[in-house]
């Protein structure tokens, strides 16, 4: 449950391998709002046949990035729902060009982001744990061949499925994806600094001790207002 003056309009960034999703889950309960993801947002409006869903499936099929206006639009357009007053949002903004339309978004019915937390974890680190990770080709779930390793090597321990490493998932994949964070997103990340509402955590380590971390910087960020914790 959300502490009287904690944030209640949270921006979630780090890079692919930070534990954004795994950490968004517990950001979301303590916070008491609705994690917004922009892969959920896309599957909603594909499987309701929207027409912004209909038009990003195109680019989704071919697996390219769905375009800035068609993202934004459907972001803004969940922001409007009823029980968005406060939100986590995960994997938007990514860019600062989407910042200024969530910035202007937010603006325009009184509201503002109040944190953008940012999970820092060493490139060596990401490496190693996007390039251990196996999946089930039968059931979908995920393991990892140094942290939660199957009983048998390369099959599944839920179905027994064959378990595979996606193609991104391999090492200059990998370093081409965390070159492109960095690109896209570091004037973003800037940007928020200046307006100072960048927390950075290091994310880095055991799950449980790293929301310990984002705990104590959601606090430290009720508690002192203007000023942000940095890491």
């Amino acid at each position: 449950m959300r502490a009287e003056h904690e944030p209640s309009r949270v921006v979630l960034v780090g890079p692919p391998g930070a534990g954004k999703g795994t950490q968004a889950a517990a950001i979301s309960a303590r916070l008491g709002v609705p994690h917004i993801s922009t892969g959920d947002i896309f599957r909603r409006n594909v499987g309701e046949g929207t027409d912004l869903g209909l038009r990003a499936k195109s680019y989704m099929d071919s697996g390219a990035l769905v375009p800035n206006e068609l993202t934004n639009e459907m972001v803004r357009r969940r922001l409007g729902e009823d029980d968005a007053d406060g939100f986590l949002l995960d994997g938007f903004p990514r860019n600062r060009e989407q910042a200024e339309f969530l910035d202007d978004t937010l603006r325009s019915s009184g509201r503002t982001v109040d944190v953008v937390l940012e999970l820092q974890v060493p490139a060596e680190e990401i490496v190693r744990r996007l390039n251990g990770r196996r999946v089930c080709g039968t059931c979908g779930r995920s393991w990892h061949v140094e942290f939660n390793a199957t009983r048998a090597e390369g099959i599944c321990n839920a179905c027994a499925g064959p378990l595979h490493r996606r193609d991104d998932d391999r090492e200059d994949a990998i370093r081409r994806r965390l070159q492109l964070y960095e690109q896209q997103t570091a004037p973003m990340l800037a940007n928020y600094q200046e307006k100072d509402r960048l927390v950075r955590v290091d994310a880095s380590g055991p799950v449980d001790a790293v929301g310990e971390r984002v705990a104590v910087a959601l606090g430290a960020r009720s508690n002192n207002g203007a000023t942000s914790p940095q890491r």
